[in-house]
């Protein structure tokens, strides 16, 4: 087997702005009524008032020190330690271990790049699951974080076809920013919904700090490919993450303020079909070569 190389998602530059966490954000459709009061109630730093968003920095963050503890690098891991602990690997993957499209969005190559992930995760979450509730953030970052892998291991294989070079098979690659791509991709469209019961011009404000950070963010992304920076970024992952985030929020736009069980059924729906997708395209995939 060739050398693995290390591409981590990328060490992403937190969207800006002290509206990113208001309490009192908090549509009633996405939410219960209580998880409502609990949100006007308790300060953006209290896990209650944002479980979702809490529970996916805590695994995060767990399997980081779940690492260290049984004696990885808390900077520099290496590829053996990144593999034994979930990362992904194309090779690897269209052998069979297709839980590693998932696993890997939990995995991060050191302190700096879990930090910076975490709270670009932090802030978008804080953001997004008034929107689409506690369940819904979760599923959407695995969702879109298997997406972007799925793309990255879809370019991998054309790489292997056009070029004949089996290295790609074998690049290792981490981190939760395909994920987070992907809540951002759907926040810029559900914060696009006149119809929420929010002034419009507030609503246009936190959807343009959102656009600047995935713009942003894309452009480092992007121009690490003609410029070294030391890190290796994984920009198919950036891509595929936010491109599936804006697609899982299209369906749910019309039913945002239909009433709770309209949307949270809306919901249910659209990410049972994401999920068939994604089987059928990582299925196509690996029947490629």
């Amino acid at each position: 087997m060739p050398p693995a190389q290390f591409q981590s998602d990328g060490e992403i530059v937190a969207p800006s702005g002290a509206s990113l966490s208001e309490a009192e954000y908090a549509p009633a459709e996405a939410y219960s009524p209580e998880q409502a009061r609990r949100r006007r109630e308790y300060s953006v730093w209290d896990p209650r008032s944002a479980p979702g968003t809490y529970l996916l920095l805590a695994i995060n963050i767990a399997v980081y020190l779940w690492m260290v503890a049984h004696g990885v690098s808390p900077k520099d891991p290496t590829e053996n330690d990144l593999l034994r602990y979930g990362a992904n690997v194309t090779g690897l993957v269209l052998h069979g271990q297709w839980y590693r499209l998932l696993t890997a969005t939990f995995v991060h190559v050191g302190l700096l790049h879990l930090a910076t992930n975490m709270w670009c995760l932090w802030n978008l979450g804080i953001l997004g699951e008034p929107l689409i509730g506690p369940y819904g953030i979760v599923a959407v970052y695995m969702i879109t974080g298997i997406a972007g892998n799925l793309l990255s291991m879809s370019w991998d294989v054309v790489i292997v076809i056009w070029y004949h070079d089996p290295r790609a098979l074998f690049e290792v690659g981490a981190g939760a920013s395909g994920a987070v791509f992907g809540i951002a991709g759907i926040l810029i469209v559900l914060l696009s919904n006149r119809r929420l019961p929010f002034p419009w011009e507030e609503l246009r404000r936190l959807r343009s700090m959102v656009v600047k950070f995935a713009l942003i963010n894309l452009v480092i992304g992007l121009s690490t490919i003609f410029i070294n920076v030391g890190i290796r970024i994984d920009n198919s992952a950036h891509i595929g993450g936010f491109v599936s985030g804006l697609a899982l929020g299209v369906p749910l736009v019309p039913r945002m303020t239909a009433g709770r069980e309209r949307y949270l059924g809306r919901q249910k729906l659209t990410f049972a079909v994401a999920c068939l997708v994604l089987a059928l395209a990582g299925y196509w995939v690996a029947n490629l070569l």
